[in-house]
C-alpha cells in the first residue's frame, strides 16, 4: 500500500466513525432545530395554562411568544411559560408578547397558533393565522357561528393547515370505548341518546362599569358589536373566577356551546356523523324553557338534551343495552363492557391518548389530527343549531350537506354582522 492509499484509507475510517446520532451529540432529550416545532399563543386567560403545561411537555415544543390585549395577563403568561419550559430543560429563549395578535403571525419563525381567546374571536384569528401559514390549535368551541365554522375550515383548507380543535374528550379512554361499543354494535342498534349539560344562550344585560388599565377594550370586543366593559366578561388577572363571556350572545354559546362542544361532540362521533348532523330540531313548547330540545338524526336516533340523573354527562340507549359515560364513569349495561378488551376485528376509531401531542405528530406527518377542524365545525354547528332552535321556538328542518334551514329567520341567524375591519372571509 503507497502512503497515498494508505492515507486515503485512513481519512474514510476516521469519518465513519464521526458519523453519530444527533441524540448522541446532544443528550438523550436533544432537539435538532430543523425537528422543533415554535408555537405561540393566542389569548392568555386561565384556559392558556391548561394547554401550556400541556403542550410544552411535547418535547419537540418550543413556545417563543405570546400575544392578549390584557397587558397584566400577557407578562404572567410569559413568566410561567418561561419558568416550566425552564423546569423542563428546554433551550433557554426570551419569550416576546404582543398586544396586537397580528404582528405575532407576522412572524416567520412562528410555526403554530395556540387560539384560547374568548369564542367571539375564534373565526378571525384561525382565518388570519391559516393565510399566515400557520398551523393551528384551536379551543372548542370551534365556532361562534356556523358561517364562521365553514370559513374556518375553508381558510384551512386552502392554506393546507394542520388544525386540532380542543374536544380533547376523543383523547381519552371512557369516551373512545364507548364510541367503538357502540360503533361495533355491543349495545345493538342506537335508539335514543340524553344529553345533560347547561342552558342555552343569553342576552347580555350587564351593566358598564370601568375598564382596567392593562386591558384594551375595544380590542376585546373586536368584531362583535361594541358594547362595555364588566369584569364578569373579562375578570382582571387576580380573579379567581372564570370569565362569564362565554354565557352572553355575541361573545359565547351559553352551556349549550360550552359543555355542547365536549358531549354532543361525542355523540356525533358515537353516531359516525363527523362530516354531518342532525337534520330536525324540535324545542320545547313552553317559553323560555332552558332544557327539553331534541334533535335527530337521518337514521332516526334522537338526542334530547335533558337532565337526566347525572351532570356533563351522556346515557346511550340501544336495543341490547345502555352505556353512560362522563369524565368521571364508563357504566355499561351489561357491565363486561366497560372493560372489554376489543379486537382486531371490530372496527376502531382513531386511537389517541393525548390531545396536544396527537397535534403535534400530525404536523410533522402533514395529517389530520383524532378533531380535525370540519369535525369542531360540525360539533359547533349543532351546539349553534340547538341554540337557534331554543330561541326561535320553533321547529326547524337542517340540510347538513348545504348547511341550511328551512326557515328565513333561522338562516338569518347562522352568521353575524362584525365590526370595523374585520372580516373573516378575507382569506
Amino acid at each position: 500500500m503507497n502512503r497515498r492509499d494508505f492515507i486515503d484509507k485512513s481519512v474514510k475510517a476516521s469519518l465513519a466513525f464521526t458519523i453519530v446520532p444527533r441524540s448522541v451529540l446532544g443528550g438523550a432529550n436533544f432537539i435538532a432545530p430543523s425537528d422543533r416545532i415554535n408555537l405561540a399563543y393566542i389569548g392568555v386567560g386561565k384556559q392558556s395554562y391548561t394547554l401550556m403545561n400541556g403542550l410544552a411537555n411535547c418535547k419537540e415544543v418550543l413556545i417563543h411568544a405570546a400575544s392578549d390585549v390584557d397587558s397584566k395577563k400577557l407578562n404572567n403568561f410569559i413568566l410561567e411559560t418561561t419558568k416550566t419550559q425552564t423546569n423542563l430543560k428546554k433551550p433557554s429563549i426570551q419569550m416576546k408578547g404582543y398586544g396586537l395578535y397580528r404582528e405575532l403571525l407576522e412572524r416567520r419563525d412562528i410555526d403554530a397558533v395556540v387560539i384560547a381567546t374568548p369564542d367571539h374571536w375564534h373565526a378571525q384569528v384561525a382565518v388570519d393565522a391559516a393565510r399566515a401559514g400557520k398551523d393551528i390549535y384551536c379551543e372548542k368551541p370551534l365556532a361562534l357561528t356556523i358561517a364562521e365554522g365553514r370559513a374556518m375550515v375553508n381558510a384551512s383548507r386552502k392554506y393546507d393547515r394542520v388544525f386540532q380543535t380542543g374536544s380533547m374528550q376523543r383523547s381519552s379512554y371512557n369516551f373512545r370505548q364507548a364510541v367503538n361499543l357502540i360503533r361495533n354494535g355491543y349495545i345493538g342498534q342506537m335508539k335514543e341518546v340524553n344529553v345533560a349539560i347547561g342552558e342555552p344562550v343569553k342576552q347580555c344585560d350587564l351593566p358598564t362599569m370601568p375598564v382596567p388599565k392593562e386591558l384594551d377594550w375595544d380590542m376585546w370586543v373586536g368584531p362583535s358589536m361594541y358594547r362595555g366593559y364588566h369584569p364578569i366578561l373579562a375578570p382582571t388577572l387576580e380573579d379567581p373566577e372564570w370569565a362569564g363571556w362565554r354565557w352572553y350572545r355575541d361573545f359565547g354559546g351559553g352551556y349549550i356551546a360550552d359543555w355542547g362542544a365536549h358531549m354532543f361532540d361525542i355523540v356525533q362521533w358515537a353516531l359516525d356523523m363527523d362530516q354531518s348532523g342532525p337534520e330536525l330540531f324540535l324545542p320545547p313548547k313552553k317559553p323560555m324553557a332552558q332544557h327539553g330540545l331534541s334533535f335527530i338524526y337521518k337514521n332516526g336516533v334522537k338526542v334530547n338534551h335533558t337532565p337526566w340523573g347525572e351532570h356533563n354527562a351522556i346515557q346511550f340507549i340501544g336495543t341490547e343495552g345502555k352505556i353512560e359515560v362522563s369524565r368521571s364513569f364508563l357504566r355499561t349495561s351489561p357491565e363486561r363492557l366497560a372493560s372489554l378488551k376489543l379486537t382486531a376485528q371490530d372496527k376502531l376509531v382513531y386511537h389517541s391518548d393525548n390531545h396536544y401531542q396527537d397535534w403535534i405528530d400530525a404536523i410533522k406527518k402533514r395529517s389530520k389530527p383524532i378533531c380535525d377542524v370540519e369535525i369542531g365545525h360540525r360539533t359547533s354547528s349543532v351546539c349553534n343549531a340547538v341554540n337557534i332552535a331554543y330561541e326561535l321556538q320553533k321547529d326547524l328542518k337542517w340540510n347538513p350537506e348545504k348547511e341550511e334551514f328551512n326557515d328565513y329567520s333561522a338562516n338569518l341567524m347562522r352568521g353575524r354582522s362584525y365590526r370595523g375591519e374585520w372580516d373573516f372571509n378575507a382569506f
